[in-house]
């Protein structure tokens, strides 16, 4: 976190939050940190072996920016960034002989009190989804055929139950959304921020070009979820999906067939701190 003197201190908050690998030449590795003094993103070379080489960009966001999720669209020549602090997507247009990014253009999100925090962009290139974590939704963008850019829809789909009580939008917070491996069905997931609640898992049927078709359901997690309940669809099958919890500490996998979920194996992990993502390895 060489992009700020700050970030580093020992009394700064500043933490790292997000990384995120390019699959394309030169195989740069793309970071974010969090909290205080997080304005620039950090881009990585890395060697041959794909070991983390050097920083080789500090790039801009804005001083009041806290990344907490990144895509590439499917070519890595556009890279979409929720700034959860700032309340922004952002687009950066990356180099594909360096790798470095240059900002293209930053949008504000549709409500003041949205908070985007995770992004999924449909293998099509045309629709992005942006959960967002304070407005327990999920808003729709297209991208501009020009520009590249996102335009919101006016479209979003609710992550908590309509009308469940949610004082002063503290109680809930949205976390992550994920596509399954053929594109046609979207996953996303909230958290509750009292132990007693639940928080919730929704499904959405996706068309060709990858517009929400309908929300297919919104099922109650079998706990708040902690600080995860991040739901990670298997890389290679729409079959399965893991979710995590660190409030009592598990993964699980659920069977996804005809449409609905069904959970079919529990493994408690009784560390401190587990929980928070699972990563699928074939």
């Amino acid at each position: 976190m060489g992009h700020d003197p700050l970030a580093a201190s020992p009394d700064a908050n500043t933490r790292a939050i997000f990384v995120l690998a390019a699959k394309k030449s030169p195989f740069n590795v793309y970071g974010n940190p969090f909290y205080d003094h997080a304005g620039w993103g950090n881009v990585l070379s890395v060697d041959q072996n794909g070991a983390l080489e050097k920083c080789v960009q500090n790039y801009e966001y804005s001083p009041k920016t806290g990344i907490h999720g990144m895509v590439f669209d499917s070519s890595e020549t556009y890279l979409y960034s929720a700034d959860l602090r700032g309340n922004k997507i952002w687009t950066h247009k990356k180099d594909p002989e360096t790798g470095h990014l240059t900002l293209v253009n930053s949008l504000e999100a549709p409500d003041p009190l949205d908070h985007p925090r995770w992004v999924a962009l449909h293998p099509g290139d045309k629709y992005l989804y942006v959960l967002m974590e304070a407005g327990n939704r999920l808003g729709v963008y297209v991208i501009d055929e020009q520009t590249h850019c996102p335009v919101f829809t006016h479209i979003t789909y609710p992550l908590i139950p309509p009308g469940i009580p949610n004082p002063n939008g503290k109680l809930y917070r949205s976390d992550v959304v994920f596509l399954s491996p053929s594109g046609k069905y979207l996953f996303a997931t909230s958290r509750a921020n009292a132990f007693h609640l639940t928080g919730y898992i929704a499904a959405f049927a996706l068309g060709p070009a990858g517009n929400i078709e309908r929300q297919i359901c919104l099922n109650p997690t079998p706990t708040s979820g902690g600080h995860s309940n991040a739901v990670s669809p298997c890389p290679w099958s729409d079959e399965w999906l893991a979710l995590t919890d660190d409030q009592e500490g598990w993964l699980e996998i659920y069977r996804w067939k005809d449409e609905f979920l069904g959970r079919v194996a529990h493994c408690d992990v009784k560390e401190p701190g587990f929980g928070m993502n699972a990563i699928w390895y074939d």
